[in-house]
């Protein structure tokens, strides 16, 4: 069995595991930046037995100073994964529209939460009817769960651990948002534009295609180039939080259970008046 089982499931798969007496839990998880919300996609067709998550009410907490997609209650969350039928001890796979970020969102914060057996379906609903598989409209009503939630199971940054570590040598944070962010040449959705001094900037789509992902050897040797080093510290950051958690799974498929996710990312940076913001420079260290 690949080393990536534990994290992404194909679609085939997948199909056969939703043959079984006891399937895994199905959470849909799409979503998109500036909307729509992805519960029109949902209505309009799902994977058979697949819940409605939404990553903006339930996955996360309000967004304020904490930045635009915080850490959840874990009160709150639990209350959602039991709603969704997420039991104890029990698999779960998570997917979106394709781009594979609210999925990978999902897939750390339930891992965040405790919950290890989850997996993403990779390449999300499209590879899933790209094979051909069969697509629902109807509603189920999962029988509730009984899920527990403990949070702390992955590493996370908050803004003066996000600065340490970018500070350091020979760790690194990676911004993964696209190259005229970092640079601080345009900023489309927060007020301030640029990037947390020291941080390299590797932009998702370098590691990521379409929501699929190369192989672990592959990884490696980009998080390399980037400045990554096996034995020191890693973490990584975007705008809210979102595409960074997909940055964290990439790291986790290059053997980097370790990776951190500065959850309130740059939106929680910039609304600190007191933070730095560095402007320029080029991809890597």
């Amino acid at each position: 069995m690949p080393a990536t089982a534990d994290l992404l499931v194909e679609p085939d798969r997948l199909a056969a595991e939703l043959d079984h007496a006891d399937p895994p839990a199905l959470l849909d998880v799409r979503w998109r930046l500036t909307g729509p919300p992805g519960r029109a996609d949902y209505a309009a067709g799902h994977l058979p037995g697949a819940v409605f998550v939404d990553l903006d009410t339930e996955l996360c907490g309000p967004p304020g100073a904490a930045g635009r997609h915080p850490l959840p209650d874990p009160a709150a969350l639990q209350a959602a994964l039991r709603a969704a039928g997420v039991r104890a001890g029990h698999p779960v796979v998570v997917y979106d529209g394709g781009d594979g970020m609210s999925a990978a969102r999902a897939w750390w914060t339930l891992r965040w939460a405790g919950h290890r057996q989850v997996r993403v379906l990779h390449g999300g609903f499209p590879a899933w009817t790209a094979a051909g598989l069969p697509v629902d409209t109807s509603v189920p009503a999962p029988a509730p769960g009984d899920v527990t939630v403990a949070p702390g199971a992955l590493p996370v940054l908050d803004a003066a651990a996000a600065a340490r570590l970018a500070a350091a040598e020979p760790g690194v944070l990676i911004d993964v948002r696209a190259a005229p962010r970092y640079r601080g040449e345009h900023e489309p959705v927060d007020p301030v534009a640029g990037h947390v001094p020291g941080a390299v900037n590797l932009p998702a789509p370098e590691y990521v295609t379409q929501g699929r992902f190369p192989g672990a050897e592959a990884l490696r040797e980009r998080f390399a180039a980037a400045g990554v080093d096996p034995d020191a510290p890693v973490g990584a950051y975007c705008g809210s939080g979102v595409t960074a958690a997909q940055a964290v799974l990439a790291l986790h498929l290059a053997g980097r259970p370790d990776a951190a996710l500065y959850v309130g990312s740059w939106s929680e940076w910039v609304a600190g008046p007191d933070r730095p913001v560095a402007t320029g420079g080029t991809s890597g260290r």
